[in-house]
């Protein structure tokens, strides 16, 4: 019989983070689907927050706290973790894919003589596990099956619904930890500022610029300094997250004129970067395959374009606006600030 544990953590504000949350979504329909005993494992600075954490019903609690992991750190969450997966014995390991988990969960499959796939999207089987990921940027889809034990199955966000329940005490159990000698020390967070910050990934819509922004316009001349106080006006106003097509990060290198805050952490389309926003809105982007690959998991799709014959027309897209996306977003800005006013 199948041992399931869903290793969660707290963010800055001392809940669990969203993804976490969806973890333990993932973990009790497996549980539940394969007839396993099902275990919430927590890594919290507190008792109090591991304590008013809403879990399934009958679910076993585990929770490593201290102000030792308040802050992520390889050497502190790995013994953490390892510790959690100890004490739930447990043979399948959900975790989120997040920059906390992520680093440190490869490491503690080796401790445990375990095995470890990450970027999963889905879990199915009915008497089996199933783990589904996609392969060679979104193309391929591979269903994953193992006997080694335990499996860690690290679960991208997106992919299922937050938990809820109605907060309560519970009876948690409190793992001991024995720490290694810690040779770092976190000092403190710098972050950008909420107006610099380009990539929300919690952000219900994504705003993807294209190439057309820095091209010439209908008067013969580039307007790239407008496009980028346009696109950033947009992202402020209606709090999106920002990507961008390939094309337009690379011309940078070509000596080209280039929105100076896109990087290729915005690209998404051939790199396989696959975002999970609710909405899509695509400006100025040819809408081919290579681009539509990367917005295979967002719901709604709409584009704005000059070519009523562009890719994004040919059942690409839900909604296409022919029109000219300076215009159109110097008109939408406006309608934004004018309401937020």
């Amino acid at each position: 019989m199948e041992s399931i544990l869903a290793l969660t953590h707290v963010d800055e504000s001392g809940s669990l983070t969203k993804a976490s949350l969806e973890i333990v979504t993932a973990a009790a329909e497996l549980a539940s689907r394969l007839g396993a005993s099902l275990t919430m494992g927590i890594v919290a600075p507190d008792a109090k927050t591991a304590a008013t954490t809403p879990a399934p019903a009958g679910a076993r609690l585990l929770a490593v706290t201290g102000e030792a992991f308040a802050q992520a750190r390889y050497a502190s969450d790995a013994a953490a973790c390892e510790a959690l997966c100890r004490a739930a014995q447990a043979t399948i390991v959900l975790a989120p894919t997040g920059s906390r988990f992520a680093r440190v969960l490869a490491g503690v499959a080796y401790r445990l003589g375990g095995v470890i796939d990450t970027h999963l999207t889905a879990i199915g089987g009915a008497e089996s596990v199933e783990a589904t990921r996609w392969f060679y940027r979104q193309r391929i889809e591979g269903i994953l099956s193992r006997e080694a034990r335990p499996w860690f199955l690290l679960l991208e966000a997106g992919t299922h619904a937050a938990f809820t329940a109605d907060s309560a005490d519970a009876q948690v159990e409190q793992v001991p930890v024995e720490l290694p000698a810690l040779r770092t020390t976190v000092s403190g967070l710098r972050a950008p500022a909420q107006g610099a910050q380009t990539i929300r990934p919690d952000a219900k819509l994504l705003f993807v610029a294209g190439a057309g922004w820095t091209k010439k316009q209908s008067d013969g001349k580039v307007h790239a300094a407008e496009a980028g106080e346009l696109i950033l006006g947009f992202l402020r106003l209606a709090g999106a997250s920002l990507g961008s097509s390939k094309s337009l990060v690379d011309q940078g290198g070509d000596g080209q004129p280039v929105l100076p805050f896109l990087t290729h952490m915005n690209q998404i389309g051939q790199t396989g970067a696959t975002p999970r926003h609710a909405k899509g809105l695509s400006t100025c982007c040819h809408g081919e395959e290579p681009h539509v690959v990367g917005w295979r998991f967002i719901g709604e799709r709409r584009a704005i374009s000059l070519d009523p014959n562009c890719g994004w027309t040919r059942g690409k897209a839900d909604v296409v606006y022919v029109a000219d996306a300076f215009e159109v977003m110097a008109k939408l800005n406006g309608l934004l600030d004018a309401h937020k006013g």
